[in-house]
Formats: C-alpha cells, sequence, structure tokens
C-alpha cells in the first residue's frame, strides 16, 4: 500500500537525519539518499523541490520543536533563572537525542549547500538567545539580578555555551555528549548569571 504523501514527505526528511548521524560527514547525495530510500531520485523530487527544501524541512523541524518547547517552559514555570535553566538543559539534550540534527545545528552539514540554510540556522540561534534574554529579564525582576544587567551579553555567553557543546558532539563523532557534564557546569553558568546580581 502506497503512503500518503505527508507520510512519505516525513520519511525522506528521518532518512536525511538518519544519514547526517554518520560521524565521518560525507556530503549527501540525492542519489544517495535515494537508494536509502530504495526509490528513485525523481521519486524524491516529487516531495520536494530541491534538496535545499529537504535541509529547509529539517531546520522548519528542528525550529518548530524547540520553541514550541521554550514556551512551554516559560508558560509552566514562572521563575526567570528556572526558566534559564530549562532552556539551556533542553537545547543540550536535544542535541544529545539528535545527532543528525546536531549537525544542521552547527552548521556542518549546510557546509555545501544552500547559503540560505546557514542564514535560517542563523536566523533561530538568534530566537533561541532572544528567549535567553527575556527570561534573564524576568530574574531580573524576581530574582536580585541587576536591572543595569547586560542581559544581550550574558544570552550570549549562554548560548555560545550550548553551540561550543553542540560543536563538540558532532566533531568527537558523537562521543562527548553535550550534557555529560551539565550537573557541574551549571552551577557555573548559575553563578555567572547571579554574578549580575544588584
Amino acid at each position: 500500500m502506497a503512503s500518503k504523501p505527508g507520510e512519505r514527505k516525513l520519511q525522506i526528511l528521518q532518512t536525511l537525519a538518519a544519514m547526517l548521524e554518520q560521524p565521518q560527514g560525507e556530503k549527501i547525495t540525492t542519489a544517495a539518499l535515494a537508494a536509502r530510500l530504495e526509490c528513485s531520485e525523481a521519486a524524491l523530487y516529487r516531495h520536494f523541490a530541491s534538496k535545499a527544501q529537504m535541509f529547509e524541512g529539517l531546520i522548519e523541524f528542528i525550529e518548530t520543536s524547540l520553541l514550541g518547547l521554550i514556551n512551554q517552559i516559560t508558560a509552566e514555570e514562572e521563575m526567570g533563572l528556572k526558566q534559564v535553566e530549562l532552556i539551556l538543559h533542553l537545547l543540550l539534550g536535544f542535541a544529545q537525542r539528535n545527532r543528525g540534527m546536531t549537525r544542521v545545528l552547527t552548521g556542518d552539514a549546510l557546509v555545501h549547500e544552500n547559503e540560505r540554510l546557514q542564514a535560517r540556522i542563523n536566523l533561530l540561534l538568534e530566537k533561541l538567545e532572544a528567549a535567553l534574554r527575556q527570561s534573564l529579564k524576568v530574574a531580573a525582576t524576581q530574582e536580585g539580578l541587576s536591572p543595569a544587567t547586560d542581559f544581550a551579553a550574558l544570552a550570549n555567553l549562554l548560548l555560545c555555551h550550548v553551540s561550543g557543546r553542540w560543536q563538540q558532539y558532532a566533531k568527537s563523532g558523537f562521543s562527548r555528549e553535550p550534557l555529560a557534564q551539565w550537573p557541574q557546569q551549571w552551577p557555573m553558568l548559575y553563578g555567572a548569571c547571579l554574578s549580575q546580581a544588584a
């Protein structure tokens, strides 16, 4: 029985993500993707106009997943620094569970692809940084962070920690897990936030 168009699109994206999990990180061709799916390249192009569009589908999935979960965190958790902790844990854990998508987040998988894909990832990173900045501002109203704190610089520092852990994970062939030292590192990051106390 033939799968529905939406199901086939999802299957293509899942297979692409699985292929990106290979630590050697070879360039993925539509021919290799079609072979893995046991279909023709023409069959792929019935669902996606180009390989760039397939990567866009993956980026859209990452963005929807992460921003949806961040919205859930900020709706359910009142304390600003707890929001920051949960958001950072989410970003590290998402990468740990989704190896192929980590290579998209770091840009590794996009090196030889359309430049608009990296621009789309850059925009997502800006949104993640903005979410951290907003939670820090909430913390300033509750937890003694000085209103004079440079929230943009602090949010950027926190996101740099996350993207650095993502890079280590991808470059180590997925052996250095992003959450491996989280119990030791969060208190350090928390301390960096509290050092901005009034």
